[in-house]
């Protein structure tokens, strides 16, 4: 997963004609700005410092009138959570920036091994899309969920679902559209927001807490239920993270 199968940039470049990739493309704006166009007559508009993203077999092209510069990469069976083209932003220290140049770099260098550190770069450039894309604003249903998980996981009677079905929306539409936004389903960020709280309260210095008192702090009722979930999380039990996190 995450593979980067090409590397490649344009230089001064106008327009690029009507096209589609097998993989994943990612297209680093470093100069200029235009318009991307997709065979459902939708529209992206990039600049400089823009990062566009577009999954596999999606036809389209590329047009400007001053021209752009840019890096492209085509990445295998990327690990994203979205079906459509979008854009994000770099942020000004220029992260995404750096990664694409170094794998730009060892892509098309002849350094021993050069693959460990390509298939690094994929996976950092992966990620950096999923974190940025988080920060883009969320539709008003999407807060609204994620507000209610926030302010309810604790609670052992919260029931997601009810809520969720409680909205004057499609249960599964909901479920799709959360996913789009927040790279996760509403159920899997309550269960993260379950875990995290449960990392640190067994990592606390200060105060020490069973595995029962912290299961119910997580809103579990069933403490064998919540072992069983926080140890597939984590990959060891509650008691012996404990442990660990004590002696380190």
């Amino acid at each position: 997963m995450n593979d980067i199968m090409y590397a490649g940039k344009h230089l001064r470049t106008y327009n690029v004609q009507d096209h589609s990739h097998d993989n994943w493309e990612f297209i680093y704006c470093t100069s200029g700005q235009g318009d991307f166009w997709f065979d459902d007559e939708s529209t992206l508009h990039y600049a400089s410092g823009d990062l566009v993203i577009i999954p596999p077999h999606l036809d389209h092209k590329n047009e400007s009138v001053k021209g752009f510069t840019n890096i492209h990469i085509r990445i295998d069976d990327a690990t994203l959570p979205f079906k459509h083209a979008t854009s994000i932003t770099d942020d000004s220290d220029k992260h995404i920036l750096r990664a694409f140049e170094d794998a730009f770099f060892y892509f098309n260098s002849s350094l021993d091994k050069k693959q460990l550190l390509v298939s690094a770069l994929g996976n950092l450039i992966v990620n950096y899309v999923i974190a940025f894309q988080s920060n883009k604003p969320l539709s008003r249903v999407v807060e609204t969920i994620k507000s209610s998980i926030v302010k309810n996981f604790p609670d052992c009677n919260y029931q997601l679902d009810e809520y969720l079905k409680s909205l004057p929306f499609n249960y599964d539409y909901l479920r799709k559209l959360f996913k789009n936004e927040m790279g996760i389903t509403p159920h899997g960020y309550l269960t993260n927001m379950r875990m995290q709280t449960a990392e640190k309260l067994l990592s606390s210095q200060d105060q020490e807490y069973n595995v029962s008192k912290v299961a119910q702090m997580c809103g579990y009722d069933e403490p064998l239920y919540f072992s069983r979930v926080f140890k597939k999380q984590f990959g060891c039990s509650p008691i012996n993270y404990a442990k660990r996190k004590k002696t380190n």
